[in-house]
């Protein structure tokens, strides 16, 4: 997953590891110009002048390794910036090819977690934890071969601790990586549950449920922090655990290597080079529970980044750039089950859409929806169970389908955005004259005009500033000016008065000529206006018909006409 991004900034992480390996050298020089003005020192053969170039010397490697280190920086933790960008935006791409049993599988707090702590979690173990690594090897192998050169004998003294450090670390870092893994999931639960109840807020206002929706919140976040903190003991114990191994270490050196400087095995210099050299390997062995730690984390989260990337869609791909040649359907002994599913959701349906209104009613979960979003190219199909312009809709892309189609689902759904922008979504090169008149044909527009800034009137988050009504309008004329062969209505006008209905249904006729055009509603004076109306109970076609044929055959119809009648008649031009 993550090697072509790597292979695409080689040359960037080439250059940030050349610049942190010549801070290294640097580093380990220092101890090799302490030992020879101590040595100098301890025998008075060396000057003042030379004391003053050696230091002077320390100070410029101190300057160009300054230099180096922010070279290393910038080019590898920059790296870490440009891969997590990379996966964003492959995340996303992901994201928007997924049918719908994806969306059913993984909530928005889910992915929204993947997009934040997953990939922050990757970002470092790649950027900090690759630095740390390189940087923990070089230093440790360079150390103890310089400290080999001084002294074989006390170096194995110094290392003699260092196997407690690797059990320790093997045993942590298995419990550190569960863990993590708990943090992770519980932290999407706490973000889909604040993203559901942001999105809710009036329904919770509405029904006094602000104290106990802040207390299953908080109870979710004692869980995640509680989890959260079991992580932070265990990495609690990888840092300590390094230290007292270094520590120990220096122990056995300072009296070891004291016994050696007063047998004069070894010069001054040499002792306080060797003291250096394990100072500067102290920090590989800390880093070690360090890198452990950004490891496993980043190890956790690209895993669930590697799950949810490798989704994949039950659609199948279809011919590339096959487009249909007429947006007609057929469906032949259609069922389907939802992806996972075996509960049969529709069965046995067998039916043509060609250009006209086809009205759709039905009990409530009779499949109205499902059968909406199976003809909007949402969820698979089998094969020659569903044709388009004569051929099997699993040989066309989905998205070619999904082009011939402007779709309004029963909830609105709108962006924190402008009521222009919102409109426009499916067409954002139209004219204002375009989105004008899509608003007026969706009655609508009066009530934009009235608001202070008119059609730059923004929304809030999923339209909260709007009535209900009101959504739904801003959503069917963003379907209406896109101008596309099928448009399907789910529903769509649920919120709205009889009255404006009435206006919307007259306004948009014009509109509907000569498109295939799906109408779902449970009312009769929608379902009057249909060429065909098409009955659904129980997953299965229960009547097809014209209105007054319904009307006398189908005693479900009959019954939903007979509750319904009002005092207002039927829409002058409908089929009754």
């Amino acid at each position: 997953m993550l090697g072509p991004i790597y292979a695409k900034h080689r040359l960037r992480i080439g250059l940030g590891l050349v610049a942190l390996l010549g801070v290294n050298f640097l580093q380990l020089t220092i101890p090799k110009i302490l030992k020879t003005g101590i040595d100098g020192l301890s025998d008075n053969s060396i000057s003042q002048r030379e004391l003053l170039q050696l230091a002077l010397l320390i100070c410029a490697i101190g300057i160009l390794a300054t230099i180096l280190r922010f070279c290393w920086r910038y080019l590898v933790i920059g790296f870490s910036r440009h891969l997590e960008r990379d996966l964003r935006k492959r995340i996303f791409t992901h994201i928007m090819t997924m049918d719908g049993a994806f969306f059913t599988k993984y909530s928005t707090g889910s992915i929204m977690a993947h997009g934040a702590n997953d990939l922050s979690a990757v970002q470092m173990a790649c950027g900090m934890g690759l630095v740390a690594a390189v940087d923990a090897l070089v230093m440790s192998l360079a150390a103890i071969f310089f400290m080999f050169h001084i002294h074989a004998k006390l170096t194995l003294f110094a290392l003699l601790p260092m196997p407690v450090l690797a059990i320790a670390t093997r045993i942590l870092s298995k419990r550190l990586h569960q863990q993590f893994d708990r943090v992770q999931e519980q932290f999407s639960l706490m973000t889909e549950f604040a993203r559901s109840s942001i999105s809710s807020i009036r329904l919770l206002k509405a029904y006094t449920l602000e104290t106990s929706q802040t207390k299953r919140f908080e109870k979710l976040g004692m869980d995640y922090v509680h989890s959260s903190i079991r992580v932070a003991i265990i990495q609690g114990l990888l840092f300590p655990v390094a230290t007292l191994v270094g520590s120990s270490g220096m122990l056995m050196v300072l009296y070891f290597g004291g016994k050696l400087v007063i047998k004069e095995a070894i010069s001054m210099g040499d002792f306080v080079a060797f003291i250096t050299y394990l100072n500067m390997l102290i920090w590989p062995m800390m880093a070690i529970g360090w890198v452990t730690n950004l490891v496993q984390k980043g190890i956790t989260s690209l895993k669930r980044i590697h799950r949810l990337l490798h989704s994949r869609s039950h659609l199948p791909g279809g011919i590339a750039g096959k487009k249909p040649d007429s947006p007609t359907f057929t469906l032949q002994n259609l069922n389907f089950s939802y992806p996972g599913s075996e509960r049969i959701i529709l069965s046995g349906f067998n039916l043509q859409l060609l250009p006209g209104i086809l009205g759709i009613t039905g009990p409530t979960g009779c499949g109205k929806t499902t059968f909406c979003q199976i003809i909007a190219r949402m969820f698979p199909v089998a094969d020659q169970t569903l044709l388009v312009g004569g051929q099997d809709i699993n040989t066309f892309p989905p998205q070619s389908i999904q082009n011939e189609i402007s779709y309004v689902g029963q909830e609105p759904l709108l962006f924190s955005s402008t009521l222009a922008e919102n409109i426009a979504f499916g067409s954002p090169d139209a004219e204002m004259e375009a989105i004008i008149r899509a608003a007026k044909a969706a009655a609508v527009h009066d009530e934009i005009m009235a608001l202070p800034d008119g059609y730059d009137s923004r929304t809030g988050e999923k339209g909260v500033t709007l009535s209900g009504g009101q959504r739904q309008r801003v959503a069917l004329a963003r379907a209406l000016i896109c101008n596309r062969p099928v448009l399907i209505m789910d529903d769509c006008l649920a919120a709205v008065d009889t009255a404006t209905e009435q206006q919307i249904l007259h306004n948009i006729a014009d509109w509907m000529h000569g498109k295939v055009v799906i109408w779902v509603s449970q009312r009769v004076k929608q379902l009057a206006l249909a060429d065909r109306i098409l009955v659904i109970r129980n997953g299965k076609i229960d009547g097809l018909g014209s209105y007054a044929e319904l009307k006398t055959d189908n005693d479900f119809f009959r019954d939903i006409v007979r509750r319904q009648r009002l005092q207002e008649p039927l829409p002058e031009n409908s089929h009754a």
